[in-house]
């Protein structure tokens, strides 16, 4: 198919998603008369636009509350966030980082601690933390690729992490629902929750403006939870109901 046609296809997608909200993979392919794969690599690249969510059998669309920033404002913001997620890293820590842009962020400050052990289900993050000059040692999960999250989920993965026990969990999030925790449109929580279990804190590092946002899944309550790093543009009535469940909110301000 030419690139012309791609195209006219990904913005008719993008069209039937802002429709209706959320529309199945095996929706689109009929309708496009397409493969299962075609539509999911025209969705993971409309999302890596920024123009739609992936969840997990299709996607949904922008929620509406997410204000478009240029790049380089929300870089600033997740350095800003690493950098106070960094300085809570002592030399010999056992961490697990999650998949996500903004926990990947911490990675390049991780240069100055020595005898580092980190797990991962995360390719992008276990690629990274190889290309460190104080490389730390680098533990995988395992497990089944999830094409949504882009890391691996599972039984398999689960069980490898129940067979350690780490100093911290660094995690992000899609939503931050200031009821009930941390929120997701995947509906694959089951390694995350197991995380949570097998470290003595768990750090949420997420931007401001995911505070709020109402997504269905509950990843993380906040019983889990130690910790939330996010940037200063945070609203202080919901820092305060965040705070009301015991978790320690730090507001990082973007040099």
């Amino acid at each position: 198919m030419s690139k012309r046609n791609t195209q006219q296809r990904r913005h008719a997608i993008l069209s039937m998603v802002n429709e209706q909200g959320e529309v199945s993979v095996d929706t689109l392919a009929k309708h496009f008369a397409t493969s299962e794969v075609t539509v999911r690599k025209d969705l993971a690249e409309l999302e890596k636009n920024g123009l739609l969510l992936r969840r997990y059998g299709g996607a949904v669309s922008m929620p509406t509350e997410m204000v478009s920033e240029p790049e380089e404002q929300v870089s600033v913001r997740k350095l800003a966030i690493a950098k106070a997620a960094a300085v809570r890293i002592r030399d010999h820590n056992r961490i697990i980082i999650d998949s996500g842009s903004t926990t990947a962020s911490l990675i390049s400050l991780l240069n100055d601690k020595h005898g580092l052990v980190v797990m991962t289900n995360s390719l992008n993050v276990a690629n990274a933390l190889n290309s460190l000059e104080n490389e730390p040692t680098l533990l995988m999960t395992g497990g089944t690729w999830d094409p949504h999250s882009e890391a691996f989920q599972g039984q398999v993965a689960e069980s490898v992490l129940r067979s350690y026990d780490f100093d911290q969990l660094f995690i992000g999030a899609d939503g931050i629902d200031t009821a009930r925790g941390t929120t997701t449109f995947n509906e694959l929580v089951g390694l995350s929750r197991v995380m949570a279990e097998v470290a003595r804190e768990v750090v949420v590092m997420v931007e401001s403006n995911k505070v709020g946002r109402k997504i269905p899944n509950l990843e993380l309550p906040w019983a889990s939870i130690s910790t939330l790093i996010t940037d200063d543009g945070l609203d202080m009535e919901a820092k305060q109901q965040i705070e009301q469940h015991g978790v320690q909110v730090v507001c990082a301000a973007a040099e």
